[in-house]
């Protein structure tokens, strides 16, 4: 997955089911239904996500990677 910003990798979420939770800082928290896990994502204007961070996330919510 190439790096994409934390702005376009929440709608990338919320398209999947995905509904903010909270804001702290600059964390966005998400939540899905009948799911216990919490999905994190940075926004720091539109600076890219690192490619870890963004391949761990991804996972998370459930996004196929192509790589």
């Amino acid at each position: 997955m190439k790096a994409i910003s934390g702005k376009d990798f929440i709608r990338m979420i919320e398209k999947k089911g995905w509904k903010l939770l909270r804001i702290q800082g600059s964390h966005h928290i998400f939540g899905k239904e009948g799911s216990r896990i919490r999905i994190v994502v940075p926004v720091h204007g539109n600076h890219p996500l690192k490619i870890g961070l963004l391949n761990h996330l991804a996972k998370l919510a459930g996004i196929v990677t192509e790589e």
